[in-house]
């Protein structure tokens, strides 16, 4: 085996990796906090208001009803 086919190591270039990772870690901190205010609170909010007014002995005495459940006649 002669020693020319092994590759030589990177020696130059290795502190930009580092500058790649904070702006990686500073754009998915940005994505998370995008996706918290554009998708997660408006569904919070949205299940919030569904269920201030909701009625599970009304919605349960409409599907018994209408013959959905087997066991409840």
């Amino acid at each position: 085996m002669a020693s020319s086919s092994l590759t030589k190591p990177q020696m130059c270039g290795l502190l930009s990796h580092h500058f790649h990772i904070v702006r990686a870690f500073i754009v998915s901190l940005g994505d998370a906090n995008f996706y918290m205010f554009a998708v997660a609170e408006p569904r919070k909010k949205a299940y919030a208001y569904f269920y201030r007014n909701y009625d599970s002995i009304k919605d349960f005495e409409e599907m018994r009803k209408a013959s959905m459940f087997q066991s409840a006649k």
